[in-house]
C-alpha cells in the first residue's frame, strides 16, 4: 500500500498563504503522479490539483487557479501544494494520493478514480479572520 503523510495545514487569515506537503514512506514518489483533493464539511471531497510523475503536466481546478502551485521535491520524496490568496471557501481538509502514469494528464479532468484510492488523514486548513 502507497503510504502517503499531508502536513502544513493550519489557522490563516483571508488572503494569507500556507504550504501544503505530501510525503511518500516506502516508495519512491516520483514515480507516481499525485492529486491533491479537499474535503469541507457536509461537501463531497473535491479534486484541487495534480501533478504527474515526470512533472510535465500540471492541473488545477478553476477555483484555484492564480492561486495555488503544485510541485514536486523528488530529492525529498515530497509533493507540494503552495496555496496564496486564501479565502473562506478553501476551508477543508486536504488530501493527497498517488496514482499512475495517466493519473495527470492534460486530456481529462482530475478525477479520484484516476489514482489508487489510497489516503491518509490529511490536514485541515482553515481560513477564517
Amino acid at each position: 500500500q502507497l503510504q502517503l503523510a499531508e502536513s502544513g495545514g493550519g489557522l490563516v487569515q483571508p488572503g494569507g498563504s500556507l504550504r501544503l506537503s505530501c510525503t511518500a514512506s516506502g516508495f519512491d514518489l516520483e514515480y507516481y503522479g499525485v492529486g491533491w483533493f479537499r474535503q469541507a464539511p457536509g461537501k463531497e471531497r473535491e479534486a484541487v490539483s495534480c501533478i504527474s510523475s515526470p512533472g510535465d503536466v500540471i492541473r488545477y481546478v478553476d477555483s484555484v487557479k492564480g492561486r495555488f502551485t503544485i510541485s514536486r521535491d523528488n530529492a525529498k520524496n515530497t509533493v507540494y501544494l503552495q496555496m496564496d490568496g486564501l479565502n473562506s471557501e478553501d476551508t477543508a481538509v486536504y488530501y493527497c494520493t498517488a496514482g499512475g502514469l495517466v493519473s495527470c494528464t492534460e486530456e481529462r479532468e482530475i478525477d479520484a478514480g484516476h489514482f489508487f484510492g489510497s489516503w491518509g488523514p490529511g490536514t485541515q486548513v482553515t481560513v477564517s479572520s
